[in-house]
């Protein structure tokens, strides 16, 4: 189930989003996300935004597919970067074994929890046997909206690994910190790297 909600919160967002995202320190899950990855792999930019992380990979030599449910983020990424963004709600993503990483930062944590693990499923037969995946998610649990009306699921670090296991994927590392969001709350986050493994899916 798509939030549109969510979507149009993004799409009127666009220009308070650039500017966090222009104050904001370096992002050193990307770096070390990056480090694990090899010159022309293709990454899923899966809920790219304006499309920062894709820019930094394909600086690195990467070959990349960002995506967003946002038109208006989608339009800007372009407009920005020329980076051929597309617009794409989760759900959508219906290739196999194409990718061989897929980077999901704060993006999935948008999706309805009845949806979760059908899009992990969807992820895992996209990418690459071996791939390398990044999860990053606020942690807690339940849902909610939060003042600007974006739908959010939390997850303990237990149930998210049990869903990344569940869907096929090797949990490798595990990243704990805190940020302040668009909506100026500052909440716990996740960031979890896991290799595919499709074998192990159930």
């Amino acid at each position: 189930m798509t939030d549109y909600k969510t979507i149009s919160a993004y799409d009127s967002q666009v220009d308070n989003y650039l500017k966090m995202i222009d104050i904001q320190s370096p992002d050193a899950t990307l770096v070390n996300f990056i480090a694990r990855l090899n010159a022309n792999d293709y990454v899923l930019d899966l809920g790219c935004g304006p499309a920062h992380s894709s820019a930094t990979m394909r600086e690195h030599g990467m070959r990349v597919d960002p995506t967003d449910a946002s038109t208006e983020m989608v339009d800007l990424a372009n407009a920005t970067f020329d980076i051929g963004a597309r617009q794409a709600l989760f759900t959508q993503i219906d290739s196999q074994d194409i990718y061989d990483a897929i980077w999901a930062n704060f993006s999935l944590l948008h999706a309805k929890a009845e949806d979760f693990a059908g899009i992990l499923q969807k992820l895992n037969r996209a990418i690459k046997p071996a791939g390398i995946f990044h999860l990053c998610m606020k942690i807690g649990s339940g849902s909610k909206r939060d003042k600007l009306g974006r739908y959010y699921s939390y997850y303990s670090k237990a149930q998210l690994c049990n869903y990344l296991t569940n869907a096929g994927f090797m949990v490798d590392n595990i990243e704990l910190g805190e940020a302040t969001g668009l909506a100026g709350e500052a909440e716990p986050w996740i960031a979890i790297i896991s290799i595919a493994d499709p074998a192990q899916a159930v």
